[in-house]
This record gives structure tokens, C-alpha cells and sequence, in this order.
């Protein structure tokens, strides 16, 4: 039997309407060096535009009459590009690092979950602190509680952090959850 594969679909690239893609019958001008030309026929828009090498390019399709731009298509798909990239590239992201702790967690152990949470807090990550409890340790959340205040407490005697609670401690089925962040 043969296998299919399907193919995934690929986004939609924004591409502007250009030359005779505008289908509007009259159109606000704008030329190459940004000057207005007001409302004109389409076809006397795109002749102005054949008439300078360029092309006609939709720039506000929403507008009442659509705004056209004289300019070169190539050009301005290459500097949309460079601009989405520049808006990735400056978008930081923020990650959520989980530090698990449990019931019976030693001393050095808690420590060295410590000085892990306050890496990533450095980092400007987001930290989730997760207890879970399990078999015979569920009937004492109120031990569970204290690990967790202990922990939160100790994060916040360091001044270099303004811990701020995003989300707070919740108790779900013997899983204790706490978010945090690092508020500069």
C-alpha cells in the first residue's frame, strides 16, 4: 500500500498588488518621490508609472480610493523583508524554566535548585517552581506550602532581583505551581 504524505501548508506571504492586480477604477497617487498626484484612473496611474521604468504598487487597499505608490516592486519587497526580520530579531523571548523541588529535598540539593533559579532569573526567564507530592506525602500540604515559601523567600533576600509572583502558588490534585518573574 502506498504511503501519502501531505504537504503542509505554507503561510501566505503579503504581497502587494501591483500594475494591473489593482482592479480598483480609480486610484490616490503617490509618485516616486512621495509627492501627490490626488485621485486619477488607474490606467493613467500605471502609464505614469511604465513611463518612469517603475511599477504601480497598491500601498492601503482599504482606503477610499485604494493609495497606489510609484515605485520599484522588487525594491519594496526586499525592504518589507529586511524590516520583518529587523522586528524578529528585535523581539525578545522570554522562556519559562521549571526548578522542581519534592517533599524530601535535601539541603544542598535545595541550594543548588537556588542558584539555578537565580540563573535563569538573570537571564530574564520566566520560573516556575513545581512540588508534587506523592503517595503518603499528600496528606500533608501544609509542608509542601512551606518548601515552596522557603524557596520563594530565599529567592527574594537577593537584592539584584524584584521577584514579582505571576501566577500564584495553586494546588492541583497534590501538584503545588508557583510563577515568577524578574520585574527590572
Amino acid at each position: 500500500m502506498r504511503i501519502k504524505f501531505h504537504r503542509t501548508e505554507q503561510k501566505e506571504k503579503k504581497f502587494f498588488k501591483s500594475n494591473s492586480q489593482i482592479k480598483a477604477e480609480e486610484v490616490f497617487l503617490i509618485d516616486e518621490n512621495g509627492d501627490n498626484f490626488g485621485v486619477i484612473s488607474t490606467k493613467e496611474a500605471i502609464e505614469r508609472a511604465k513611463d518612469l521604468d517603475l511599477d504601480l504598487v497598491e500601498v492601503n487597499p482599504k482606503a477610499e480610493p485604494p493609495v497606489v505608490k510609484i515605485v520599484d516592486l522588487g525594491q519594496l519587497k526586499y525592504e518589507h523583508e529586511k524590516k520583518l526580520h529587523r522586528q524578529k530579531v528585535a523581539q525578545k523571548k522570554i522562556d519559562t524554566k521549571v526548578i522542581r523541588l519534592s517533599f524530601r529535598i535535601s539541603e544542598h540539593d535545595f541550594n543548588f535548585r537556588l542558584s539555578q533559579a537565580e540563573k535563569f532569573l538573570a537571564k530574564e526567564n520566566k520560573l516556575k517552581i513545581e512540588l508534587i507530592l506523592r503517595g503518603r506525602e499528600r496528606q500533608y500540604p501544609q509542608k509542601a506550602r512551606e518548601i515552596v515559601d522557603s524557596f520563594m523567600t530565599k529567592l527574594k533576600q537577593n537584592p539584584d532581583f524584584n521577584i514579582e509572583v505571576e501566577q500564584p502558588l495553586t494546588n492541583q490534585g497534590g501538584r503545588f505551581t508557583i510563577v515568577l518573574m524578574n520585574k527590572k
